[in-house]
């Protein structure tokens, strides 16, 4: 382990996003696509630079992460919130290139205040998704996102140039195509009426098991089939694996049996997706648990009774100053960290192409501080 690399730290590989980049490219490139980047999933604006030479902008959910896009991947943003604000939409055109609305209501609102060069698009609900876990599952029944078949008017109203659609988390093709199938049936004859066709996030494409040419076919038939241009906006996959977050045992303690490794960071500041989804992150160099071996509970710097996950084996007894690496930490947990309890937020840095480290940012009392009142 690189000794210069502060704890805790979330790093990233610039090699292995490169190598994520370029199969996205590729993907993009074959089935005559655009792929753009999902600020949600990873909002890494200083390697944006980087990425730009992949891709050529990014999507976003909010006028902050429009503004990101503008400022630092130098092209206008396509955005999509549930809702928009009075006091903020004429702000947000300077910024957007494309405008899609989650309601009627909402379009028929703003309408008369939207720009010339805006191209506008609606989100749409199939009411279909293949995704199990209901809290990244966009079309639940009673969902808030989109508008169903049924609510749209037979014509789509002249200034609606696409139409919008989210139904995958970390999905494969099988999954998409699945998808495509339904919005077909139930969407498909509004398709002569529109220009593009947005299909969203959720596309782990960079996933090893991932069927790439399954993708680019079925993309590339419907991309014929009804004579649309086709976007994609995974996150995820961009930042798939490409880097960690380094933290050290600052205590051991014991109850009842249980060993709990407590670290200089924490689950629901840092790692929140842990708690909430809730999964069990891969530690790098250890084991599921093993009765033979040493099992720890990880547990966390903050006050919250529930600030832990567990359990894990190693070869070897943990010992406090010891590192612990949490595996693929780049994409979605970087962007839903905050300063609870006043705990230090991770440093973020970078191990570039030619294995040196770079150390990008560190945070302080003044971060915490300012984010209050």
């Amino acid at each position: 382990m690189n000794t210069q690399i502060p704890s805790p730290c979330y790093v990233l590989e610039e090699k292995l996003l490169r190598k994520n980049l370029e199969t996205i490219k590729n993907v993009a490139q074959q089935a005559q696509i655009e792929i753009i980047l999902a600020l949600k999933a990873f909002s890494m604006w200083s390697v944006f630079p980087i990425v730009k030479q992949y891709v050529k902008s990014g999507t976003a959910s909010s006028l902050h992460e429009a503004r990101l896009i503008y400022e630092h991947m130098g092209e206008k943003a396509h955005i999509y919130s549930p809702a928009y604000k009075d006091d903020e939409f004429d702000e947000l055109q300077q910024y957007s290139g494309h405008i899609i609305f989650n309601s009627l209501n909402q379009f028929n609102h703003f309408l008369p205040q939207i720009k010339p060069n805006i191209q506008v698009g609606l989100r749409i609900n199939p009411e279909y998704s293949p995704v199990a876990t209901d809290i990244y599952n966009a079309c639940t029944p009673g969902s808030r996102f989109g508008i169903t078949a049924e609510n749209l008017p037979v014509k789509l109203p002249p200034q609606v140039s696409g139409l919008h659609f989210h139904a995958l988390c970390e999905s494969d093709s099988y999954a998409l195509e699945k998808v495509l199938k339904v919005l077909e049936q139930k969407f498909g004859h509004f398709f002569p009426q529109i220009s593009w066709l947005n299909l969203g996030g959720g596309h782990l494409i960079t996933r090893k098991d991932y069927d790439i040419p399954h993708l680019i076919k079925i993309l590339s038939e419907f991309k014929q089939k009804h004579n649309l241009h086709i976007i994609l906006e995974p996150g995820s996959a961009f930042a798939w694996e490409t880097g960690y977050l380094k933290a050290t045992i600052i205590d051991i303690v014991e109850n009842r049996g249980i060993k709990t490794a407590i670290l200089d960071t924490s689950f629901t500041a840092h790692m929140p997706d842990c708690l909430e989804m809730p999964y069990k992150p891969a530690i790098r160099g250890a084991l599921e648990p093993q009765k033979e071996l040493p099992t720890y509970r990880m547990g966390g710097n903050s006050c919250l009774s529930g600030d832990f996950v567990g359990d894990w084996s190693f070869p070897t007894e943990l010992k406090i100053g010891d590192t612990i690496i949490f595996e693929d930490m780049i994409h979605y947990t970087m962007v839903k960290t905050t300063t609870f309890n006043g705990v230090k937020h991770p440093s973020i840095g970078m191990i570039k192409e030619n294995g040196e480290f770079q150390l990008i940012r560190q945070f302080g009392y003044e971060d915490f501080k300012n984010r209050l009142s």
